[in-house]
Parts: C-alpha cells; sequence; structure tokens
C-alpha cells in the first residue's frame, strides 16, 4: 500500500513537470541523499545519510514549503493576482518566496530582523522584495509579530504565507521530502533527524515515514539557549511556540551549542567537501551524536542550506587576516565572526 502511495506522488510530480517542464518550479526537490563517510569511519554498523537541500533552485530546503504555501493560496483563492506575499523569516524562506514571487508575478514584502546578513539583504533586494526590518534583539519572534501587526491592520491588501502555523509548510515534505527519503534509502531509514524552526521539515517529513514504518525514531535539534547563533533553528522553551510543531511524534531532541554546530560546519566543508551552513552543522552534531549511542541503524538528517550563504563566517579567517595584513598592510580586514555566547546544554533522547 505505502509503496503505490509512493509511486502515486512520484507521478503527480511528473505531471507537473510535464506540464511546465522549462519552469524553474519544477526543479524544486528530488534533492541528493549523501552519505556521509569520512566522519563515520569510527562507526561500524551505522550510517549516516543527508539530503542536500541547499541544491534547490532557491538554495534552501525552504523551496518547498514556500512553493506549497503559494500553490495552496492560490487554489484556495486567498492569494490572487492583486494581493502582496507576506510573512515574516530570518532568510531562506524569504528567498524563497522572493524567488517564486519572480516567477509567479506576486509583489513580495516581508519581515526580518534587521540583524539579518548583508548577503541574505542583498538577495532579497535583488528580487525587488520590500524589506520590513525589526529590532535584532526579539530575533524571529519580533519579526513574526510585526508581519501579524501588519497583516491585520490590512488583510484585504496581503496574502499571509504564515509558515509557523500553515499546514501547508509542513505537507510540502510529507508529500515529497519524506517520499524521497524512504526511495533514496530504499526504506532502510530507522532514524530521522532534523532541526526545529518552523517545525515543517521535522513534523511532515517524521509523519511520513512512521506512517511508513511506527518503528523509525524521529529526533529534533534546537540551540541550547534562546540566546545562540544558528540561523533558522528555535529554542521552543523561550520562543513563541510554532503552531505546526508537535513533540509528542518525536522520539527526544538534541540541545547544541552555537559553537558545535559552526565547528561540524566546518568540519563537512574540510572533511566531506560539503560546504553547508551552521544549521547542517547542528543537524549533523546531533546526527553523529545519535549514531554513536546505536549498534546498527540508518540515520538520515536534513542539511538545509550551503555554506554560501554564510560567509560572515569563515573556518581560517585568523590565518587570512594575519596574512593579508603582512602583505597589504592598509588593508583593515573585518574583526572575526564570534558565535553568540550560550548555556551550556543538554541532550535529551
Amino acid at each position: 500500500m505505502e509503496v503505490l502511495r509512493i509511486r502515486d506522488v512520484s507521478e503527480v510530480r511528473k505531471s507537473l513537470r510535464r506540464a511546465d517542464p522549462n519552469s524553474l518550479l519544477t526543479f524544486i526537490g528530488n534533492t541528493p541523499l549523501i552519505q556521509i563517510r569520512q566522519m563515520t569511519r569510527h562507526l561500524k554498523r551505522v550510517q549516516i545519510f543527508a539530503k542536500a537541500e541547499w541544491l534547490n533552485p532557491g538554495g534552501s530546503v525552504k523551496d518547498r514549503a514556500a512553493l506549497k504555501i503559494i500553490k495552496d493560496g492560490e487554489q484556495s483563492g486567498q492569494l490572487t493576482r492583486d494581493k502582496i506575499i507576506l510573512d515574516s523569516t530570518s532568510g531562506n524562506t524569504g528567498i524563497a518566496y522572493a524567488m517564486i514571487g519572480a516567477i509567479k508575478g506576486y509583489q513580495v514584502e516581508l519581515v526580518v530582523p534587521a540583524n539579518v546578513s548583508e548577503e541574505r539583504k542583498k538577495a532579497l533586494e535583488a528580487y525587488g522584495v520590500k524589506l520590513i526590518f525589526t529590532d535584532p534583539l526579539m530575533g524571529s519572534d519580533g519579526a513574526l509579530l510585526e508581519a501579524k501587526r501588519i497583516y491585520e491592520a490590512n488583510p484585504h491588501r496581503y496574502f499571509k504565507g504564515d509558515q509557523y502555523n500553515n499546514p501547508a509548510n509542513w505537507k510540502a515534505h510529507y508529500e515529497t521530502t519524506g517520499v524521497e527519503i524512504l526511495q533514496q534509502s530504499k526504506g532502510k531509514v530507522t532514524h530521522f533527524v532534523a532541526g526545529v524552526g518552523t517545525g515543517g521539515t521535522l513534523m511532515g517529513i517524521g509523519r511520513r515515514l512512521i506512517e511508513y514504518n511506527p518503528n523509525i525514531g524521529l529526533f529534533g535539534v534546537q540551540p541550547d539557549s534562546g540566546f545562540h547563533g544558528i540561523e533558522g533553528l528555535k529554542h521552543i522553551e523561550t520562543a513563541i511556540r510554532p503552531g505546526i510543531y508537535d513533540e509528542t511524534i518525536l522520539g527526544g531532541t538534541f540541545f547544541v551549542k552555537t559553537e558545535d554546530a559552526y565547528d561540524m560546519a566546518n568540519r563537512l566543508t574540510r572533511e566531506e567537501g560539503l560546504w553547508v551552513g551552521p544549521s547542517s552543522g547542528a543537524a549533523f552534531w546531533a546526527s553523529l551524536k545519535l549514531a554513536e549511542s546505536l549498534d546498527w541503524g540508518v540515520v538520515v538528517t536534513i542539511f538545509p542550506d550551503g555554506g554560501v550563504r554564510y560567509p560572515e563566517y569563515c573556518p581560517d579567517c585568523e590565518r587570512q587576516k594575519e596574512r593579508l595584513s603582512v602583505e597589504h598592510p592598509k588593508l583593515k580586514p573585518s574583526p572575526p565572526y564570534k558565535g553568540l555566547a550560550v548555556q551550556p546544554g543538554a541532550i535529551s533522547i
């Protein structure tokens, strides 16, 4: 029965591609499942695989949810040509909205924390998006509240994507990413690990996997503190709780320090050739901890975006800046990136 459902979903995707084979949107999804080899050589009977979501056209896993949110809005009649797409974002979802909006001809307005990286601001501005900045100390919660205020002041002007509460977010992963993982792992996945931001990726994939096999273990990854430096992840206890997040389906949650996430992202680049962002580092840190506790298994995780989104973090910056200051004394390199201070965390499984 499940095999038939997986095949049916694949056929739906193929039919969409046949209908508009030259649209960039048809290339969202179907990302590779990559085995992590060098950093797992000490594991005997456990393998770790990661979905390379930075290979989506918009550069992140958020392409999937943004496309589903927009398509569902169109089909329900809530999103029409005279409305502006509005949502809060820390970057990736906003870039996905901007790309899809440009392709489909929608205006996009995004509420973002003022401390979002210059590179993300430039990317969003390149798409012609209107940006509204909020207090950086309030993080993604401040942006979420401001987007809510803007929408409620003029609901007829906007289509609110509402990624933190819109079921289309998790359904995008139930219908695509989870299916792909089952296909690519040949149904052998035993554990799944994903970071918690909106919760959409973890909830959607998780529901698809345990529907296929209730014995598959599901684990979330959160920062170990509300004051952290891992873009895209939320410390649920100290943040506004996403409406689509349901921890009751999880076997546990790993809490990761900012510096551990960045260190793992650095190692993945140097040892595996995978230039990924800090949320990918956090996901792998948790996956490795889990794998080391298992006698056997196939652990699958998500690498949400690539390191190109985080040029402020350079693993070898100190050495490079020392060289530049000697070779070019007039240059004044910017100060090194330092992860935000966090309190010691714990792992609960």
